[in-house]
């Protein structure tokens, strides 16, 4: 009959989701749906298999977690029933803390492995107990073949960014994983794009998967005003910072937003040896209290700097930020409007300022696609002291230049054996300071104008 017709979805509530968890969505600060979200969580409850083609930042995390959540629901047993897989250390990060986040009022136990440490702390968490295990490839087999990871109970297995692990080269991983698991299971794959080796590995993973695909869409706000700054450095990128912040009355209530916890920290802490004002850092660390004061101070006014990533500022909403600066691009570039939207609010004039490495104007580009628009750029103040860049510094940006190449380019065989031990920034041109080999800036902040006790 028409009027038993199933309603529309359009609120979080349409979805049947349990109090715990639309409580944790209200106060993550999600308002509605988007698209993947719409798509994707009614075939997830219903248990069908999922190829979802959607970049990360358009919700697609909590596209599979907030079905997973209702699934998995509460503690129980002791091996993980839902596992996760991501292919860098820090997706598997964020994908953690949105499942901290998420499953916040729920007794469910969930823990992220990768590499990079040692596995103690890691073999700890899972002998404790687990419903959700998130991880890379390789630190999910070394463990499982030591004995320390038992995947018999898995019932729901996820592959996210896959068009990225298969370009770093973990299908071996993936397929010694799926002969060890068990074979009836739910099983959800999510790709930015779909190349063949992609193509190939759902057809080897998926059974009759309902196929959802998203496009990004993705605005600027009108309001804001949005500059590029080309910076050689981290070094370098502190001085524009600093040089920018002098003026007090324009840049009066700033957001900075950096791409990881420790670079947050970094410049919080840096900020506050400084005379400039009252500094917060709100990121995956911070407990919910600490987040919500520091947000609050900052709405009132008391606080003149909000340093930030982007998972914890989710849901910030203040009406008068001056400026938002992107000291770090967003790798997730939908992010890029959800930062700058936090400027130019309920009418007001706003300014968005991005800081770029020769590294990470590949970003800036792939970003300048999706928002339909070149970003201004503008040259550096002359009175901004340029570093020369640290060897290690010029190493790690060579290598992610080639990295990037080869994304685009499979057949690129990489240029960076050829540069190493000559390789120059293409700004090295410029006006130069000493340079700072050990790249210890941040111990050194008590220099002219630094806060006298």
């Amino acid at each position: 009959m028409a009027e038993e017709a199933e309603k529309e979805i359009t609120t979080f509530e349409d979805f049947k989701l349990n109090k715990q968890l639309l409580n944790a969505i209200a106060e993550a600060g999600y308002e509605k749906p988007t698209p993947i979200q719409l798509q994707a969580i009614p075939l997830i409850m219903a248990g069908h298999d999922i190829l979802g083609i959607a970049q990360t930042g358009t919700g697609k995390t909590a596209a599979f977690l907030l079905p997973l959540l209702m699934k998995v629901k509460y503690a129980q047993g002791q091996h993980p029933r839902a596992l996760i897989i991501a292919p860098t250390r820090e997706l598997v990060m964020q994908i953690e803390e949105n499942i901290t986040l998420l499953a916040k009022y729920t007794d469910i136990r969930h823990t992220a492995i990768y590499g990079g440490l040692g596995p103690k702390t890691q073999i700890e968490n899972i002998s404790k107990g687990l419903d959700i295990l998130v991880s890379t490839p390789k630190r999910l087999m070394e463990l499982y073949f030591r004995g320390d990871l038992i995947l018999k109970d898995l019932k729901t297995l996820i592959l996210d960014e896959a068009d990225k692990m298969m370009d770093m080269g973990f299908m071996p991983q993936i397929r010694q994983l799926l002969e060890v698991i068990p074979r009836k299971r739910q099983n959800l794959l999510f790709s930015a794009t779909m190349p063949d080796k992609v193509v190939q590995l759902s057809e080897e993973f998926l059974e009759f998967p309902t196929r959802v695909e998203i496009t990004p869409q993705a605005t600027p706000v009108e309001t804001v005003s949005q500059t590029l700054y080309r910076v050689p450095n981290l070094r370098t990128k502190i001085e524009l910072l600093e040089h920018l912040i002098q003026d007090n009355e324009t840049f009066n209530r700033v957001i900075i937003f950096t791409r990881s916890k420790k670079n947050a920290e970094s410049v919080s802490k840096f900020l506050e040896h400084r005379d400039y004002g009252e500094v917060r850092a709100i990121h995956g660390n911070k407990g919910q209290n600490t987040r919500i004061n520091s947000m609050e101070a900052f709405k009132g006014g008391e606080v003149r700097f909000l340093v930030a990533t982007d998972v914890a500022a989710r849901g910030i909403d203040v009406t008068m930020v001056s400026h938002v600066i992107n000291f770090d691009v967003p790798l997730i570039y939908e992010d890029y409007v959800h930062r700058i939207g936090r400027t130019g609010r309920a009418e007001n004039e706003g300014a968005a300022i991005t800081f770029a490495t020769e590294a990470e104007m590949y970003h800036v580009h792939k970003i300048e696609k999706i928002i339909r628009m070149q970003i201004p750029e503008v040259p550096m103040p002359a009175d901004v002291k340029v570093f020369e860049t640290p060897f290690e510094e010029q190493q790690e940006m060579a290598m992610e230049i080639d990295r990037q190449k080869r994304r685009e380019n499979p057949d690129f065989k990489g240029a960076f054996h050829e540069k190493k031990g000559k390789h120059k920034s293409n700004f090295a041109k410029g006006k130069k300071g000493k340079g700072d080999p050990k790249n210890s800036f941040w111990q050194k902040t008590k220099k002219k104008g630094s806060r006298k006790k």
